[in-house]
């Protein structure tokens, strides 16, 4: 071997070696984006048989990777079929993951799995346990592909009788993986354009079918692997049994919620007979929480429906899961905190467990951060755009917990209003996994000294 080539070899094992796990996601997520883009911006991805031009393939690819849901265009109006399969793959390559993809050609071909491929695994399902993270994997893999089967059977069934075995199919397929992985795109627009399951409002069948696909999908891999595999409640991990329960706690407090905020709205739950005002109420309980699917219209939501709205779109599901937000159990870590400095406390104790100080100023930093960004994007495109502070805040809080719900729609939006949404789509799948991630594999080198303390002015 030359000499040129012995060092190109030492300098592509260097360059490789740098590469965090955290730095590979991202930069996969960028290379899915881009290859997104590519077979989005083709004619035959269009319906038309012209090409959308690169910015709509940008945007759409960036929204179905980062499993968000927010167009610029009526889906079932602007894509073919070809456009649609792209769609629906990079909706579940997003979803699931991409090393979920890459782990099962590993198993496939029973190739070892190296440390490094754990490492990038347990980093892509949030985990810091690398010893049970290819077990994880396979339900993963069996798990989610059964889940989605599942509910895209019961779909299947029930739009045969009424649109054919051909519209059915796509119908029940498509929609099974964007509830699933939280995506929130529809291809009913041959009903109605734009009015996503506003169709299906009436239907109890199709709204509570996509609800638990979207509550799995929002509880994280290793809940409902923890779940199926221990079968006990007192043998559940404090995690599992805090997600479990703020998960029904939200779903409950959300759809009264809801309830009492629009029963009596013309424009939304008001015309509704009871039972379908709480269906309808429990499927926007459980769709603002990163789904992105309309069972009402958004923008005819009351200012305190929106505030509800915007306060669960922010929480999310669950870590390690298809849905984005801070997280619920980073939301109750907070809660708990404060109640115990309310009370005069310096530690965290949940189920007879102390919580990390760590992972509390973690949780502190991933809800300040995205807060801020929240702020700054609904002056921005409030701003730039002819919309109002509450629904540029509403756009850019469902941008960055990947929710995809729109309250005056973001093809009406400024170009760079658009440019910003795909920043916070992006970072809301990619930057915020590997923020929080980040934090597991910190540099300590901090810790080796520490300054004199002062005391502060608080409050």
């Amino acid at each position: 071997m030359s000499l040129r080539k012995k060092l190109f070899r030492q300098m592509a094992t260097k360059g490789r070696s740098q590469l965090t796990p955290t730095q590979i996601i991202a930069i996969v997520f960028l290379i899915i984006i881009a290859l997104g883009t590519l077979l989005l911006s083709l004619p035959i991805a269009s319906r038309s048989g012209i090409s959308c031009g690169f910015r709509p393939a940008l945007f759409t690819a960036t929204s179905a990777t980062c499993v968000t849901g927010l167009v610029l265009y009526d889906t079932w109006t602007q894509w073919s079929g070809f456009g649609q399969a792209v769609i629906l793959c990079l909706i579940e390559l997003g979803g699931l993951g991409f090393m979920t993809a890459a782990s099962l050609v590993i198993l496939l071909l029973r190739k070892k799995v190296g440390v490094r491929q754990r490492m990038v695994m347990a980093q892509a399902l949030s985990m810091s346990d690398m010893d049970s993270v290819v077990r994880l994997q396979k339900w993963v893999l069996v798990g989610s592909l059964l889940i989605q089967f599942t509910g895209a059977m019961i779909l299947f069934l029930h739009f045969l009788p009424s649109f054919g075995w051909e519209t059915a199919a796509k119908w029940s397929v498509f929609h099974a993986v964007s509830a699933f992985c939280n995506a929130g795109f529809d291809i009913v627009g041959c009903l109605q354009p734009g009015a996503s399951m506003m169709v299906f409002q009436h239907d109890p069948v199709v709204l509570l079918t996509l609800s638990g696909l979207v509550v799995l999908g929002g509880l994280g891999f290793f809940v409902w692997e923890e779940v199926v595999r221990v079968r006990s409640w007192k043998k559940f991990s404090v995690y599992t049994k805090l997600v479990l329960l703020i998960t029904g706690a939200l779903l409950i407090g959300g759809t009264v919620g809801f309830c009492l905020l629009e029963w009596n709205n013309p424009d939304t739950l008001g015309p509704m007979s009871v039972p379908d005002k709480i269906l309808n109420g429990f499927f926007q309980s459980v769709t603002v929480r990163t789904a992105g699917f309309m069972a009402v219209d958004q923008g005819l939501l009351t200012s305190a429906g929106k505030g509800l709205s915007m306060g669960l779109m922010l929480i999310g599901g669950s870590s390690g899961s298809t849905a984005g937000g801070v997280k619920t159990v980073t939301l109750l870590v907070l809660v708990l905190f404060m109640v115990a400095r309310a009370r005069g406390r310096n530690s965290v104790c949940v189920f007879k467990s102390t919580i990390p100080a760590s992972q509390v100023m973690d949780a502190m930093t991933i809800v300040a951060i995205l807060v801020g960004l929240a702020f700054f994007g609904a002056i921005f495109i409030s701003a730039t755009s002819p919309v109002g502070f509450t629904d540029g805040l509403y756009e850019a809080v469902s941008a960055l917990a990947t929710v995809g719900l729109s309250s005056v729609g973001t093809a009406n939006l400024s170009v760079s209003a658009q440019i910003l949404i795909i920043i916070y789509m992006y970072f809301g799948r990619v930057g915020v996994l590997t923020l929080s991630l980040g934090f597991l594999m910190g540099n300590k080198a901090e810790d080796r000294f520490r300054y004199a303390q002062t005391n502060l002015l608080i409050g």
